[in-house]
């Protein structure tokens, strides 16, 4: 393969996992500020196949043919003129350019330096390819916008999977006491991670046993047994509801007022600064990292049937090869 050309996975029209397959396509060049990484590892999560199907970011991306995938793990290649933080040969992790498209599912990617990292110098790139978005998604939202404190009752739905492993580890970091929400196979493995209290929600409807709560994490969505307006039923006044799929509909807005709770909707940013800190919790040793399983990059398409099916431990990654 010529330098100016890569491999990369494209689709050219929405569908199931099948429209997903391997093509050479031109290798991007580096613009100012920019840094070209060669990609070793690319994480997989859910908006990868909701987009692929036409929903997600599709709207963003525009009609196909593009390439999927926003989790990046990869060395720098190349620096754009003005990049002063990063050099080549540089060890890096990243969710660059979301909601825009970033290509990771690829040999290289390109994107502004400051929206890397350097990364976690005790996990591989398969590992480091598992934690932008989902970490960044966990951070953010207990963080910036929940504001998170040692003291209060965090409840995580989903708390097994990619964002809600990072959540409950986050949350127990900042001192709060964490409920979790997963089958009971995962209550052993997520009490290590600083889950306080578990529920297992194919036996126990939660707000039969949980109350009191600061903040809810709630990574399933209304469109999941109505689980954003029952998680209200569990909030504390003045409690917080963060509603990551779909968002906050005037309903459960309207909803949440009358029982005086509060609702955000919630959607991750490109972060390199918070990257850093997450590196650093997990080199202590504070927080790890799930993969269940990692794939060829010729495998996109079963990945992304096996993410479908749920119930996924951790994450899902794809390595390129590079």
């Amino acid at each position: 393969m010529s330098r100016s050309m890569m491999r990369a996975v494209v689709q050219d029209a929405p569908g199931g996992p099948e429209v997903l397959r391997v093509a050479e396509v031109a290798r991007p060049e580096p613009l100012p500020t920019e840094v070209l990484v060669r990609v070793h590892a690319a994480g997989v999560n859910p908006v990868d196949w909701k987009t692929r199907q036409g929903g997600g970011m599709a709207g963003v991306l525009g009609e196909p043919p593009f390439t999927l995938g926003w989790d990046v793990s990869g060395v720098v290649e190349e620096v754009g003129f003005g990049v002063t933080t990063l050099a080549p040969g540089d060890e890096v992790y990243g969710m660059p350019w979301f909601p825009r498209q970033a290509g990771g599912y690829a040999e290289f990617v390109t994107a502004p330096a400051r929206q890397f990292a350097r990364k976690p110098a005790t996990l591989s790139h398969e590992a480091a390819a598992a934690v932008p978005l989902a970490a960044l998604t966990a951070w953010q939202i207990l963080v910036d916008t929940a504001k998170a404190e040692a003291g209060q009752r965090v409840l995580v739905h989903a708390a097994a999977g990619g964002v809600g492993h990072f959540a409950v580890q986050f949350a127990r970091h900042l001192g709060a006491t964490v409920v979790g929400t997963a089958r009971e196979s995962r209550h052993e493995w997520l009490g290590r991670l600083g889950a306080a209290e578990l529920i297992d929600y194919t036996k126990q409807r939660f707000e039969d046993t949980v109350g009191n709560v600061d903040v809810v994490i709630d990574l399933l969505g209304e469109e999941h047994d109505a689980t954003s307006t029952r998680s209200l039923e569990v909030l504390e006044k003045g409690g917080l509801l963060v509603a990551v799929p779909g968002g906050v509909s005037p309903e459960l807005r309207e909803a949440a007022d009358a029982r005086t709770v509060r609702t955000s909707p919630f959607l991750v940013e490109p972060d390199g600064a918070a990257l850093t800190t997450i590196a650093g919790l997990i080199d202590q040793g504070a927080v790890e990292v799930e993969v269940e399983e990692v794939f060829p990059l010729e495998e996109a398409a079963r990945a992304h049937r096996q993410g479908e099916d749920g119930h996924t431990r951790g994450k899902l990654v794809l390595r390129t090869g590079a």
